[in-house]
């Protein structure tokens, strides 16, 4: 798993009211496929893989929300993908009990879109 130490200096310094949330959504993505990386970008959490995959949105208080900057392209049978713009799609996780409910659905939203840029 590639935990950036700037990522949990960020979320320390947060200190969000769904801090064990972020992480376990955090720990899900990084796990899904060893290429996947975290930086801080846009004053957010952000998951890369051959560009930028999502971004954390650490304003929502009351749930997790994940934007998935190309998720548009992203083949997502799940439904776990909202949103109907031109480009993104955001995953929301309101308590750790629906993240473990959507665990492999998250899982597989990356892995597809490690499928999408490695097709590239």
């Amino acid at each position: 798993m590639n935990k950036n130490p700037k990522v949990d200096a960020f979320l320390e310094e947060k200190a969000h009211p769904m801090e064990k949330e972020i992480q376990r959504v955090r720990e899900i993505i990084l796990s899904a496929h060893p290429g996947v990386e975290e930086t801080i970008k846009w004053n957010s959490p952000t998951f890369m893989y051959k560009g930028n995959m999502a971004s954390y949105f650490m304003n929502a208080k009351k749930h997790v929300s994940l934007m998935f900057h190309k998720g548009a392209l992203i083949h997502d049978p799940s439904g776990l993908l909202e949103g109907d713009g031109k480009e993104g799609r955001t995953a929301k996780f309101g308590s750790m009990n629906e993240i473990e409910k959507r665990k492999k659905d998250l899982e597989e939203v990356v892995r597809a879109w490690i499928e999408l840029k490695d097709g590239e």
